[in-house]
């Protein structure tokens, strides 16, 4: 097994799948697989919507804030690192050495160095960034838990999005927190997990199987739809798993049926130009994929892009890592500028916290919440700004100190969703969608 492929209780790619599917199936969660949540009615006050789309770049392990937007050069060699900080496009603005082409567009960047929270291990910290909503009980290291829907699962409820596109996409795979919970496998993620990168990439179960005319495959859908008119019993279908199945498999048929849906996976039809500016990676290449879904309406797109828990060799591991990572980024936020979405289309570069401010004796740096680093750019954020600070050693946010809920409250209101409203679970208790529903106002443009 890779190292990437690991966070620091060697949680697996592999294990995190079986996991999540573990708790689909689960019993105590079969239910609410098939439930949905409504609002409680208007908003006290209309949400001025400024953005039609999201796309979450999702660090997952935690990254460095000192390493990344947050560099500390008068702190000691022990804490300020390898790196040293460069001057961005912005004056007065800095990052670390090994975010370039990010500091070249800056003045297009919003970054947030001051949320902090409580929650210092990977299961717990997801959780929270992911749904606005701490754990409701003790989180290991290494769980897939889900006590609240996440950000694409609500984003896909309230925002929805055009006939055969999903309103929520996630590639490679879904983080350990971002699925729906009570608002039912219709709003969990559509996973697209191959790589665009290769030749003759295609998505899959999603494109008719060769030798399958078009009258044959009408055909057996039909004699699926006459089954599925089959009264069932209510109480057989909330045990059944199968159910939340069904969700799944009329997601990939809409999509299989929608020229729309399938012209945005032709990523080969891209002129060789921009997908090399993208980088001719997998990364680089689900940027494009990403770019191009929320073209075609969806709301909501997951980049997932793991390995950042750097207990070890940190700063050999962020020369080889970063650089086509951060370009692939800012190649993103320009494509977008020139396509003319980006005043439309948030996109939001993070992970679950931050890292310990002394380097540990194996050159790498532990867990950390008292101080991470956010990056916002498009959908009416005004670039060129830094929204906080730590202190001088990077220790804790100590200006305009914020919380996962404000994170969370300024991407609902910037899509136009109510985060104080009042949402019901399948058996009636009524759920906040956020606690704190106050944004974070100098984003909100």
């Amino acid at each position: 097994m890779k190292s990437w492929n690991l966070n620091c209780e060697g949680i697996s790619r592999r294990d995190g799948l079986k996991l999540g599917l573990g708790g689909l199936v689960a019993g105590g969660l079969s239910g609410a697989l098939r439930a949905t949540a409504v609002g409680a009615g208007e908003a006290e006050r209309p949400i001025k919507k400024q953005a039609d789309a999201c796309i979450l770049i999702w660090m997952d392990g935690g990254p460095s804030h000192y390493e990344t937007f947050d560099p500390k050069p008068e702190a000691p060699v022990e804490i300020r690192g390898q790196f040293s900080p460069i001057a961005t496009q912005t004056p007065g603005m800095f990052f670390s050495q090994p975010m370039k082409r990010l500091a070249g567009i800056s003045n297009d960047l919003a970054i947030v160095r001051s949320i902090r929270h409580d929650q210092g291990n990977h299961g717990a910290g997801n959780h929270y960034m992911m749904t606005g909503a701490p754990p409701r009980i003790p989180v290991g290291c290494g769980a897939f838990v889900s006590f609240h829907p996440s950000l694409g699962s609500v984003v896909s409820h309230q925002v929805g999005a055009p006939d055969g596109v999903p309103p929520y996409f996630s590639m490679p795979n879904m983080s350990r927190s971002g699925g729906p919970n009570f608002l039912g496998a219709r709003h969990a993620p559509f996973i697209v997990p191959d790589d665009p990168n290769r030749s003759g990439f295609r998505v899959r179960d999603v494109t008719i199987p060769t030798g399958l005319t078009d009258a044959r495959f009408e055909s057996r859908q039909e004699i699926r739809r006459q089954i599925d008119k089959m009264q069932r019993l209510t109480e057989a279908a909330i045990a059944d798993p199968v159910v939340a199945a069904d969700e799944f498999y009329s997601q990939g048929m809409q999509i299989l049926q929608s020229g729309e849906a399938q012209a945005a996976f032709d990523i080969h039809s891209e002129p060789g130009e921009i997908r090399n500016a993208y980088g001719r990676n997998a990364f680089g290449q689900r940027a494009l994929l990403a770019r191009r879904l929320v073209g075609a309406g969806v709301p909501f797109v997951t980049l997932y892009f793991g390995g950042w828990d750097h207990h070890t060799d940190l700063f050999n591991a962020f020369d080889k890592k970063v650089p086509p990572f951060e370009s692939a980024i800012a190649a993103l936020i320009e494509d977008l500028k020139q396509q003319g979405m980006l005043e439309r289309t948030m996109v939001i570069a993070l992970g679950e916290f931050g890292r310990t401010p002394k380097i540990n004796d194996r050159g790498g740096r532990d867990h950390w919440s008292n101080a991470m680093s956010v990056m916002f750019a498009g959908g009416g954020t005004r670039g060129g700004q830094v929204i906080g600070a730590t202190d001088r050693q990077g220790y804790a946010a100590v200006e305009r100190i914020l919380s996962p809920e404000n994170f969370v409250s300024t991407v609902y209101r910037k899509l136009g969703i109510d985060p104080g409203q009042m949402m019901y679970s399948p058996d009636g208790r009524p759920v906040h969608l956020v606690s704190d529903a106050e944004p974070i106002s100098e984003l909100m443009g």
